[in-house]
């Protein structure tokens, strides 16, 4: 039986657990909340945390929304949702750490229904995680991925694989020929497990992000860095822009379906620099971000 009450308890229970967690770790952060309607139908509740020592910038959104025809990126796959009411809910969250040698990370989970009268409703679970370094380092990386693995061991041996590749795919600036980052897990579409299965997978991947993301900014928090390292990093984060604004599902299925445009950009990074036809020079820490780190890798058994 769907239970949509049951999604929208366990989705606003993470926004208070990961919100409260990054606070608690950085108390310089500053939080504003907004609670917001749309008008064609639902509504979210926006936290952006600013001005932190360790964060610079940082937001979790709820939203649940609704309405009597999915928008175009929604149905450009399932062209069967065609005439279809829905709801979609879930959480969002990206991460611009102050520190370059701390990275970016982003977390989503969400759920879809599509009804029609007379018909069976059609509805399915999305999501993941993926990291974004600016530095790298191969024990983190590594961490990251087997906290990513544990999250999907429970359903079957080959779910990690499958979605580290889907994460990996998804996550490619084609224009660039080039990854966002070192990738995680990333799902869609999922109903073949049936409803409870589904979102219990779905909650594993939300319980698993602060898991894997905590001890990684508390070990590297505290590196010094200079004016070299922050206008690398500046510059990398034109990289999350491109994504974010050329190729996100999600980005795309807020702007179409009337979203609150504050909340959909609040992934965007605070500050951002683009240089032309920028490289970085050869053996330098910049250099192998792209050599080792921006490259598909089977980080778990590296």
């Amino acid at each position: 039986m769907i239970d949509i009450n049951k999604i929208k308890e366990y989705l606003l229970a993470l926004q208070d657990r990961i919100s409260e967690k990054l606070m608690s770790i950085d108390a310089d952060l500053e939080l504003t909340e907004d609670s917001w309607q749309r008008e064609a139908g639902g509504g979210g509740r926006s936290r952006v945390m600013r001005r932190g020592k360790i964060f610079e910038q940082g937001g979790i959104n709820f939203s649940h929304v609704f309405g009597e025809n999915l928008p175009l990126s929604a149905m450009a796959h399932r062209p069967e949702l065609a005439g279809r009411s829905f709801q979609a809910m879930g959480d969002s969250l990206v991460i611009h750490p102050l520190n370059p040698y701390v990275p970016t990370t982003h977390m989503n989970v969400r759920f879809f229904i599509a009804e029609k009268a007379d018909e069976d409703p059609i509805c399915w679970f999305g999501g993941g995680f993926d990291l974004t370094p600016y530095y790298g380092f191969k024990e983190d990386a590594k961490y990251w991925h087997q906290t990513a693995k544990q999250a999907c061991d429970p359903y079957g041996d080959e779910v990690y694989e499958k979605y580290k590749k889907w994460c990996d795919d998804y996550f490619y600036l084609k224009h660039r020929q080039e990854p966002r980052g070192i990738g995680g897990i990333f799902f869609d579409d999922l109903n073949e497990w049936g409803f409870e299965k589904s979102f219990s997978f779905m909650q594993s991947v939300g319980d698993h992000f602060l898991d894997a993301y905590i001890p990684i900014v508390e070990k590297r928090k505290n590196i010094e860095y200079g004016q070299q390292e922050r206008d690398f990093q500046l510059y990398r984060r034109g990289r999350y822009v491109e994504f974010n604004l050329i190729y996100d599902r999600g980005t795309l299925f807020g702007l179409q379906s009337g979203g609150r445009t504050e909340s959909i950009l609040m992934s965007l990074p605070p500050n951002v620099r683009w240089d032309y036809n920028w490289k970085p020079a050869s053996s330098t820490k910049e250099a192998e971000l792209y050599e080792v780190y921006l490259k598909p890798t089977d980080w778990v058994n590296s």
